[in-house]
Formats: C-alpha cells, sequence, structure tokens
C-alpha cells in the first residue's frame, strides 16, 4: 500500500506542484490584493522561457521523429484504416465537446475586452489561409505567429532527411541530438511552472478578486460531465461497431485495468503495458494491437481533442468572442486534430497545441496562454483516461475492418 502511495506521488508530482503553486498564488492575491503587481514578474518570466523554447523544440522533435521513420514502412491496408480510425474519434470526440459547450454554454464573467488582440491581416480566404500555412521567409518561422507554417516546414524537414538515406545521416544526428537537448531544457524551464502559474494567478486573484475561482468552475464540471458521458456512451458504441454485443462485453470486462493504469499514472506511455495487455486478453491479433496501441499513444488522443476545443471555447468567451461562426469551429476541429498528432511526441506538448490554437486565432498571448495552461492542468487526469483507454477501443475497430475479427 505504502508503495502505491508513493508512485501516485511521484506520477502526479507535475500536476500537484502545479496546483500547489496556483493555491499558493490565490491566497498571496486574496491576502494582498493588487500589491502582488511586484510579483507578476515572475510569471512573465516563465512564460518568456516558455515562448522562446518553443520554436526549436517543434522544429527538432517534429523532424526527428519523422527522419526516424523506417523507410520499409508502407502504409499498407492496416495503417490506412488505423489512421482513418484515430481521425474518426478525435473528430467524434471533438464534436461531442462543441455540442457541450452549447448545451452548457461558458459565459466568462471577467471578460478581458480592453486587451487589443494580435494583428491579423485581411485579404481574402486563399491569401489568409497561405499565410497560415506558410511564411514568404524563413525567419518568420521563427515567430510564434508562424506555428502551423513552422510544424510543416519540420514535417517537410523530417521527409527529406528520410529520403536522404546515408548521405543524410549527419544531419539526422543532428536533428536527434537537437531533439534531446530541447527537451532536457523544456523540462528545465517546466520546473519553474509552480512559480510562474503561481505569479500569475495572483495577479489575476489580486486584480479580479475571488469570483475568478467560479470562472473555471463551470467548464471544468462541463467537460468532466462531457468525458464521462463520452467515455461510457462512445467507447460502448464503438465496441459495438466493432463486433456487437460480445465485442461490448469483452471490452468492458478487460477494460479496468487499462482504466485505473491511465488514472494512477497520467501518462499514455506508461499505460501502453497495460493496454497490450488488455489487448491480448480481448483476442486483438498480434499484429493489430502491436501497431495501433504503441502508435495510437502519440498519436491519438480523445481527451486532448475535448480538452483543446475547451480552452478555445473558453478563451473566445474571456475575450468577449462569437464561437458560433461555421468556420471558427472548423477551424477549431482542424486544431484539434494537429494538436492530437504534435503534442504526443513533446514533453508537455498539451501547451504546444495551446499556443498554436491562440497564435491561429489572434489571442494576445501573454493572458491566453496561462489560462489555457491552468485549464489543460486541471483536466488532465480525465483527459488521460480517454487518451489512453481510446488506443485499446481503437485496436478493435482495426481489427474488425482489417481482419474480420468476431469476439
Amino acid at each position: 500500500m505504502e508503495v502505491k502511495k508513493i508512485n501516485f506521488l511521484q506520477n502526479y508530482s507535475s500536476i500537484l506542484l502545479l496546483l500547489g503553486g496556483i493555491i499558493i498564488g490565490s491566497i498571496f492575491g486574496l491576502v494582498f490584493g493588487e500589491k502582488v503587481l511586484v510579483i507578476k514578474p515572475l510569471g512573465d518570466i516563465f512564460l518568456n522561457l516558455l515562448f522562446t523554447a518553443i520554436i526549436p523544440l517543434i522544429f527538432f522533435t517534429i523532424g526527428s521523429s519523422i527522419a526516424n521513420l523506417e523507410r520499409t514502412e508502407k502504409l499498407g491496408k492496416l495503417f490506412v484504416i488505423m489512421i482513418l480510425v484515430f481521425l474518426a474519434t478525435i473528430l467524434i470526440s471533438a464534436i461531442v465537446m462543441i455540442f457541450a459547450v452549447y448545451l452548457f454554454p461558458i459565459h466568462q464573467d471577467i471578460a478581458i475586452t480592453k486587451v487589443p488582440f494580435e494583428e491579423v491581416q485581411s485579404g481574402s480566404t486563399g491569401d489568409q489561409i497561405a499565410k497560415l500555412l506558410t511564411a514568404n521567409d524563413f525567419f518568420e518561422l521563427l515567430s510564434r505567429k508562424s506555428m502551423l507554417a513552422l510544424i510543416i516546414f519540420s514535417f517537410l524537414i523530417g521527409f527529406a532527411t528520410l529520403q536522404s538515406g546515408e548521405k543524410g545521416n549527419a544531419f539526422k544526428s543532428f536533428l536527434d541530438s537537437g531533439n534531446e537537448v530541447m527537451k532536457q531544457l523544456l523540462n528545465i524551464i517546466m520546473k519553474f511552472a509552480p512559480i510562474g502559474l503561481g505569479a500569475y494567478f495572483a495577479y489575476q486573484v489580486g486584480i479580479f478578486g475571488p469570483q475568478l475561482f467560479g470562472v473555471y468552475a463551470k467548464p471544468m464540471a462541463v467537460y468532466y460531465a462531457a468525458c464521462i458521458f463520452y467515455f461510457f456512451v462512445f467507447f460502448s458504441l464503438y465496441a459495438l461497431v466493432a463486433g456487437g454485443k460480445r465485442a461490448f462485453k469483452v471490452f468492458w470486462s478487460n477494460n479496468i485495468t487499462p482504466s485505473l493504469t491511465a488514472i494512477g499514472t497520467c501518462s499514455s506511455i506508461a499505460t501502453i503495458p497495460a493496454n497490450l495487455d488488455a489487448a491480448q486478453k480481448m483476442g486483438i491479433p498480434a499484429h493489430v494491437r502491436n501497431l495501433v496501441i504503441p502508435l495510437g499513444a502519440p498519436l491519438h488522443k480523445d481527451g486532448s481533442s475535448m480538452s483543446s476545443i475547451l480552452k478555445i471555447t473558453f478563451l473566445f468567451a474571456m475575450f468577449g468572442k462569437d464561437f458560433t461562426d461555421p468556420m471558427t469551429i472548423l477551424l477549431a476541429l482542424g486544431i484539434t486534430v494537429i494538436v492530437s498528432i504534435v503534442e504526443g511526441g513533446i514533453p508537455n506538448g498539451g501547451y504546444i497545441g495551446e499556443i498554436l490554437a491562440i497564435t491561429v486565432y489572434g489571442f494576445p498571448m501573454e493572458q491566453a496562454l496561462p489560462v489555457a495552461m491552468i485549464l489543460g492542468t486541471l483536466v488532465d487526469p480525465i483527459a488521460t483516461l480517454l487518451n489512453a483507454n481510446g488506443d485499446v477501443i481503437c485496436s478493435m475497430m482495426v481489427s474488425r475492418f482489417s481482419d474480420k475479427t468476431k469476439w
């Protein structure tokens, strides 16, 4: 029992430290009021360090990941089915969350309408898409305003390195080394997150008052309710699609250990062994489970998809913007797909997705990012449950569609 307690504390140490920093900051804000402005620079320093590390981190992580793929890998029938299943469930989870925030609107009581938005150049739809996906000069890729263009460029660099074969080995080693260095740098920066976010929250509470606590209560309640609904209802539907009532019984009778592992470790990667063991007990063929579950951990994240929608709608409410426009919703769905794919290979990758969403919509980064980070910390446990557990149900559907597996 003692060992389990220690492991739990170790697995949740980063979240507990962040929450501790937020709580202490809140107390400072309540006690000292506007006097906490003196510690606001601590939050600014943390955010500035994060901003400067993001660009090289994305470049090296994505470039290295693509460059290290095996050149012999082919997009066979199984791989294509797996990608389609991943995309379908990610989009379905995002749509469920959109319906949830429409049924239970997040009305932000503290609207920061005086803060100017980052300048977004006007033009035709085609011009805006081109500016969103590309940059017209290399140095512009080094700005967080070109986040999506940088992601695409990093993918292309990775593929070019892969196609270069042995002649590209030196550059691949450079990408691998840079990837490891930037991971360690981000880990160092994130050690200051409890202080940085604590200082930010102290400033928010000191300026806006205790009513700030209620601002986070409703989005958290909506998110947890939507995730629980999605977990039981849609995972059951996916099981029925994978093989009717027999598959439904097989899934839920073998799903307890992976679910508890995901909640206990708060890590999709750490849940892979439990998922593989459960998939074997379910009768999923080895060639399916050994492909879908390991790749699903970094690439397939239903919980992150739902949290991405929550953060976007929360920021829209926070800045008094309308989230009902169809193009806004379509863009949000596109962001959730990119976030699910990109963040898996990056430590604290959820923050990358938050910066991408903030950049695309033109929100002021300094005000929007800490709020999104706090929300991400609060919803992380149940998001991990959906992220990790979704890989098992996806392997069942892939097995059904590719091998006609019957349970």
